[in-house]
């Protein structure tokens, strides 16, 4: 676990800054993209519902639905200790994120507009809700957990690397049309 955060932490801050978009012809050169790193942080920070993928021991892919917290850069998502989430992310420490960004206002309810989404993959250490890293945030945390369980939670803490990969995010609602002008690539930071 301790060398999955070491891992992360050297990750993030080697991480370059760049902001690149996708290849904007078949050429394989990139566009910049207009987001930055700040702009993508402030999506993932407002909204609260992702789907966490992971692997189970058996290399099966998994996927599940989750509410979080932004808390420093990190996410922080409650199970239970004894769910099938808790044993396979401690097991293998990796995970990949989808954090979906509504978009269209009023005109989603009447149009059928697609979910803007910001993805990314981390590190990930599973903690009991009492634990030293964790009983600084309980506050901030506590929305997460229902009263009841408090007590017996397990804390997922989601520590994204490399870049954030967007869909929507930052375009008009015209350009998602266009897949390769809806995608962009921002440095985590």
């Amino acid at each position: 676990m301790a060398t999955a955060t070491r891992r992360a932490r050297s990750n993030q801050e080697t991480a370059v800054n760049v902001v690149r978009g996708p290849p904007a012809r078949g050429d394989g050169k990139t566009v910049a993209s207009p987001l930055t790193s700040e702009q993508v942080w402030r999506k993932v920070t407002k909204a609260s519902f992702a789907v966490l993928s992971y692997v189970t021991p058996a290399g099966e892919p998994r996927s599940s639905g989750v509410v979080y917290k932004v808390v420093g850069r990190r996410l922080y998502v409650a199970v239970a200790p004894d769910s099938w989430k808790a044993k396979h992310v401690a097991a293998s420490g990796r995970v990949a994120v989808t954090v979906m960004v509504r978009r269209g206002g009023v005109l989603s309810l009447v149009a059928p507009i697609p979910p803007a989404t910001v993805s990314f993959h981390g590190a990930a250490i599973v903690h009991a809700a009492d634990s030293p890293e964790i009983r600084p945030l309980v506050k901030e945390l506590l929305r997460l957990v229902p009263p009841e369980r408090r007590a017996s939670a397990s804390i997922v803490e989601v520590i994204p690397e490399g870049a954030f990969l967007t869909y929507g995010v930052g375009v008009s609602l015209k350009k998602m049309l266009d897949p390769t002008a809806a995608q962009g690539r921002v440095a985590v930071g």
